[in-house]
Protein backbone atom coordinates (compact mmCIF):
# COMPACT_ATOMS: atom_id res chain seq x y z
CA UNK A 1 0.00 0.00 0.00
CA UNK A 2 1.43 3.28 -0.99
CA UNK A 3 0.44 6.69 1.56
CA UNK A 4 -0.04 9.67 -0.16
CA UNK A 5 2.59 12.16 0.41
CA UNK A 6 0.06 14.35 2.68
CA UNK A 7 -0.90 10.87 4.91
CA UNK A 8 2.68 10.47 5.63
CA UNK A 9 3.80 12.97 7.69
CA UNK A 10 0.55 13.02 9.83
CA UNK A 11 1.07 9.02 10.62
CA UNK A 12 5.06 9.69 11.29
CA UNK A 13 3.35 12.56 13.58
CA UNK A 14 0.79 10.27 15.48
CA UNK A 15 3.72 7.91 16.03
CA UNK A 16 5.66 10.38 17.64
CA UNK A 17 3.32 11.24 19.75
CA UNK A 18 2.15 7.59 20.53
CA UNK A 19 6.18 6.94 21.50
CA UNK A 20 6.59 9.92 22.71
CA UNK A 21 4.00 10.97 25.17
CA UNK A 22 4.12 7.70 27.68
CA UNK A 23 3.67 9.52 31.19
CA UNK A 24 1.66 8.51 33.72
CA UNK A 25 1.25 8.08 37.83
CA UNK A 26 1.86 4.73 38.69
CA UNK A 27 -1.20 2.62 39.85
CA UNK A 28 -1.94 3.64 42.90
CA UNK A 29 -2.85 1.54 46.15
CA UNK A 30 -4.18 4.15 48.25
CA UNK A 31 -0.97 6.19 49.30
CA UNK A 32 -1.74 9.38 50.02
CA UNK A 33 -0.38 12.65 48.47
CA UNK A 34 0.38 14.91 51.33
CA UNK A 35 0.47 18.21 49.00
CA UNK A 36 -3.27 17.42 47.80
CA UNK A 37 -4.17 15.35 51.34
CA UNK A 38 -7.48 16.74 53.38
CA UNK A 39 -7.76 16.51 57.12
CA UNK A 40 -9.47 13.56 57.04
CA UNK A 41 -6.98 11.79 54.47
CA UNK A 42 -4.12 12.33 56.97
CA UNK A 43 -6.43 11.61 60.04
CA UNK A 44 -7.14 8.35 58.00
CA UNK A 45 -3.51 7.38 58.32
CA UNK A 46 -2.98 8.14 61.62
CA UNK A 47 -0.69 11.41 60.99
CA UNK A 48 -0.89 13.76 64.63
CA UNK A 49 -2.20 17.11 63.73
CA UNK A 50 1.29 18.74 64.43
CA UNK A 51 2.73 17.16 61.71
CA UNK A 52 -0.33 17.78 59.49
CA UNK A 53 -0.45 21.21 60.15
CA UNK A 54 3.43 21.17 59.62
CA UNK A 55 2.73 19.92 56.13
CA UNK A 56 0.12 21.56 54.87
CA UNK A 57 1.99 24.53 56.00
CA UNK A 58 5.54 23.41 53.89
CA UNK A 59 3.50 23.14 50.68
CA UNK A 60 4.99 22.44 48.14
CA UNK A 61 6.75 19.39 49.15
CA UNK A 62 8.74 18.31 46.15
CA UNK A 63 9.99 15.52 47.23
CA UNK A 64 10.39 12.86 49.02
CA UNK A 65 13.79 13.72 50.83
CA UNK A 66 12.11 17.10 51.60
CA UNK A 67 9.34 15.18 53.12
CA UNK A 68 11.52 12.97 55.01
CA UNK A 69 13.20 16.48 56.45
CA UNK A 70 9.81 17.77 57.58
CA UNK A 71 8.85 14.52 59.23
CA UNK A 72 12.60 14.35 61.02
CA UNK A 73 11.45 18.19 62.21
CA UNK A 74 8.61 16.71 63.75
CA UNK A 75 10.64 14.45 65.96
CA UNK A 76 9.50 12.03 64.29
CA UNK A 77 12.14 8.45 64.04
CA UNK A 78 13.82 7.39 61.15
CA UNK A 79 11.54 3.94 61.93
CA UNK A 80 8.49 5.90 62.14
CA UNK A 81 8.96 7.80 59.29
CA UNK A 82 9.69 4.34 56.99
CA UNK A 83 6.53 3.22 58.74
CA UNK A 84 4.87 6.36 57.40
CA UNK A 85 5.98 6.04 54.38
CA UNK A 86 3.85 3.05 53.17
CA UNK A 87 0.76 5.17 53.56
CA UNK A 88 2.07 8.77 52.48
CA UNK A 89 4.88 9.37 50.01
CA UNK A 90 5.66 12.43 47.51
CA UNK A 91 6.03 10.58 44.00
CA UNK A 92 9.34 10.08 42.87
CA UNK A 93 10.56 10.47 38.80
CA UNK A 94 11.26 7.12 37.37
CA UNK A 95 13.48 8.82 35.07
CA UNK A 96 14.80 11.53 36.85
CA UNK A 97 14.95 10.90 40.60
CA UNK A 98 17.60 11.15 43.06
CA UNK A 99 19.10 7.98 44.55
CA UNK A 100 18.41 9.76 47.93
CA UNK A 101 14.44 9.65 46.80
CA UNK A 102 14.38 6.10 45.86
CA UNK A 103 16.14 4.95 48.68
CA UNK A 104 12.93 6.46 51.12
CA UNK A 105 10.85 3.73 49.02
CA UNK A 106 9.57 1.02 51.78
CA UNK A 107 11.54 -1.86 50.29
CA UNK A 108 14.09 -0.20 47.84
CA UNK A 109 17.52 -1.42 47.97
CA UNK A 110 20.87 -0.88 46.12
CA UNK A 111 20.39 -3.56 43.89
CA UNK A 112 16.96 -2.50 43.10
CA UNK A 113 17.71 0.74 42.84
CA UNK A 114 20.49 -0.37 40.59
CA UNK A 115 18.17 -1.89 38.03
CA UNK A 116 15.85 1.20 37.75
CA UNK A 117 18.66 3.22 36.26
CA UNK A 118 19.96 1.15 34.18
CA UNK A 119 16.91 0.57 32.66
CA UNK A 120 16.27 4.34 32.05
CA UNK A 121 14.26 6.36 29.86
CA UNK A 122 11.86 4.11 31.27
CA UNK A 123 8.59 4.13 28.46
CA UNK A 124 6.23 2.85 30.47
CA UNK A 125 5.19 0.86 33.71
CA UNK A 126 4.26 -1.97 31.63
CA UNK A 127 8.27 -1.60 30.41
CA UNK A 128 8.55 -1.06 34.15
CA UNK A 129 7.41 -4.67 35.07
CA UNK A 130 8.75 -6.63 32.66
CA UNK A 131 12.24 -4.85 33.27
CA UNK A 132 12.27 -5.45 37.00
CA UNK A 133 11.52 -8.73 37.08
CA UNK A 134 14.62 -10.31 37.92
CA UNK A 135 15.37 -7.62 40.45
CA UNK A 136 12.67 -8.20 42.27
CA UNK A 137 9.13 -10.61 42.97
CA UNK A 138 5.53 -9.27 40.51
CA UNK A 139 4.42 -8.19 43.89
CA UNK A 140 7.10 -6.20 44.82
CA UNK A 141 7.22 -4.53 41.22
CA UNK A 142 3.35 -3.57 41.34
CA UNK A 143 3.93 -2.28 45.19
CA UNK A 144 6.63 0.03 44.09
CA UNK A 145 5.05 1.29 40.99
CA UNK A 146 2.46 3.53 43.64
CA UNK A 147 5.44 5.21 44.31
CA UNK A 148 7.01 6.69 40.94
CA UNK A 149 5.86 8.39 38.21
CA UNK A 150 6.78 8.88 34.60
CA UNK A 151 6.55 12.51 33.39
CA UNK A 152 4.59 13.85 30.85
CA UNK A 153 5.68 15.00 27.60
CA UNK A 154 3.80 18.69 27.25
CA UNK A 155 2.95 18.31 23.76
CA UNK A 156 2.39 15.17 23.12
CA UNK A 157 0.26 13.55 26.16
CA UNK A 158 -3.10 12.26 25.62
CA UNK A 159 -6.45 12.41 27.83
CA UNK A 160 -5.58 8.57 29.61
CA UNK A 161 -2.02 9.75 29.97
CA UNK A 162 -3.35 12.94 31.89
CA UNK A 163 -6.17 10.55 33.51
CA UNK A 164 -3.56 8.78 35.49
CA UNK A 165 -2.51 11.68 37.77
CA UNK A 166 -5.82 13.20 38.56
CA UNK A 167 -5.80 11.99 41.72
CA UNK A 168 -3.31 14.46 43.24
CA UNK A 169 -4.67 17.34 41.35
CA UNK A 170 -1.87 17.40 38.01
CA UNK A 171 -4.35 15.83 35.53
CA UNK A 172 -7.68 17.53 36.34
CA UNK A 173 -9.75 19.28 33.94
CA UNK A 174 -8.41 22.23 34.32
CA UNK A 175 -4.96 21.74 33.83
CA UNK A 176 -5.51 19.50 30.57
CA UNK A 177 -7.24 22.51 29.58
CA UNK A 178 -4.28 24.73 30.32
CA UNK A 179 -1.78 22.85 29.18
CA UNK A 180 -3.36 22.33 25.78
CA UNK A 181 -4.28 25.59 25.45
CA UNK A 182 -0.58 26.89 25.27
CA UNK A 183 0.63 24.06 22.93
CA UNK A 184 3.50 23.72 21.63
CA UNK A 185 5.37 24.46 24.56
CA UNK A 186 8.91 25.42 23.60
CA UNK A 187 10.72 25.89 27.03
CA UNK A 188 10.19 25.71 30.78
CA UNK A 189 9.79 29.35 30.93
CA UNK A 190 7.02 29.36 29.43
CA UNK A 191 5.35 26.84 31.33
CA UNK A 192 6.29 28.76 34.62
CA UNK A 193 5.41 32.11 32.82
CA UNK A 194 2.07 31.19 31.58
CA UNK A 195 0.92 28.41 34.56
CA UNK A 196 1.73 31.13 37.37
CA UNK A 197 -1.21 32.88 35.92
CA UNK A 198 -3.54 30.55 37.69
CA UNK A 199 -1.79 29.80 40.61
CA UNK A 200 -1.08 33.77 41.86
CA UNK A 201 -2.67 32.88 45.29
CA UNK A 202 -0.45 29.64 45.93
CA UNK A 203 3.00 30.47 43.43
CA UNK A 204 4.76 27.58 44.67
CA UNK A 205 2.06 25.31 42.80
CA UNK A 206 3.52 26.05 39.41
CA UNK A 207 6.85 24.06 40.34
CA UNK A 208 5.23 21.61 41.99
CA UNK A 209 3.17 20.84 38.45
CA UNK A 210 6.84 21.33 36.87
CA UNK A 211 8.03 18.40 38.28
CA UNK A 212 5.56 16.15 36.27
CA UNK A 213 5.95 17.15 32.77
CA UNK A 214 8.81 17.85 30.28
CA UNK A 215 9.43 19.27 26.79
CA UNK A 216 11.07 17.28 24.22
CA UNK A 217 14.06 18.94 22.50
Amino acid sequence: MKFSTTILPALALTLSAATTAAGQLGPQQGLVEPNVASDSAFKAIAVADPVATALKGARPILSAVALDSILGAQSMTKPQRAELYKKMFVHVDLNRGTDAEFLLIPGMDLKRLAAIKVGRPWKSFEAFGTGMAKAMPAAEVTRTQQYLFIPVELNTWTDPIMDSFASIGVGTRQWKREFTEYRPWTSMEQFDREISKYVRAKPGEVKRLARYVYIAK
